[in-house]
């Protein structure tokens, strides 16, 4: 579990499915209201407090983004407090419902994987071609680093499997959003990036 702070009132959480396995959490529990995902609220919302000092005291806005390959990304915003003063909340201990959460749940079938640098940006890309997977995709630098983003739609499982396993080869799954990337990355290839990539290295 990773935990960063976009600003004073937002924070992103990334959960891997190993996070989510380890808490007995399958991925469509995060659309159901149970317990054990109450529990995984309230052990992120612990974190962050210890890590950033986020109080998630009142109202929170909470958005949920699943991504095929690396797990889920949870943004928690959080909003004003209505008429109420902060220490009147904290009294409230016994009282089990302490976020009121309005909860967004989106899906992207998105696959995006960070690289260190080009040479491994080479690398899987001519991995990725020779072994006839894949020759789209979309190329970004953002933060020092190189983001491949893949849209395997339609793709059979075992495929689908073996682009991660070489993706996960070279890069690591991120937590960041394609939305991210086009306001705050540079687009170094907007198309066919395996293609591009191979053609020219």
């Amino acid at each position: 579990m990773k935990i960063e702070r976009l600003n004073q009132d937002k924070i992103r959480i990334f959960l891997t499915f190993d996070d989510l396995l380890e808490r007995g959490i399958q991925k469509e529990d995060m659309w159901r209201e149970i317990p054990k995902v109450h529990e995984l609220f309230s052990e992120m919302m612990d974190q962050a407090y210890s890590e950033l000092g986020f109080d998630a005291n009142g109202p929170l806005a909470v958005e949920v983004f699943a991504l095929p390959a690396q797990g889920m990304v949870v943004i928690v915003t959080r909003g004003k407090v209505n008429g109420k003063n902060e220490d009147h909340i904290q009294e409230d201990e016994n009282d089990e419902d302490v976020y009121e959460m309005e909860v967004t749940l989106e899906q992207s079938d998105i696959v995006l994987y960070a690289f260190r640098d080009i040479e491994d940006v080479i690398s899987v890309c001519k991995q990725l071609k020779s072994a006839e997977l894949i020759d789209d995709g979309r190329l970004y630098a953002y933060n020092g680093k190189y983001m491949l983003a893949f849209e395997p739609v339609g793709f059979e499982l075992p495929r689908y499997h073996a682009i991660i396993a070489l993706l996960a080869e070279y890069g690591e799954a991120t937590s960041i959003t394609t939305a991210v990337l086009e306001e705050y990355g540079k687009v170094i290839v907007p198309a066919k990036a395996v293609l591009e990539i191979c053609t020219h290295f």
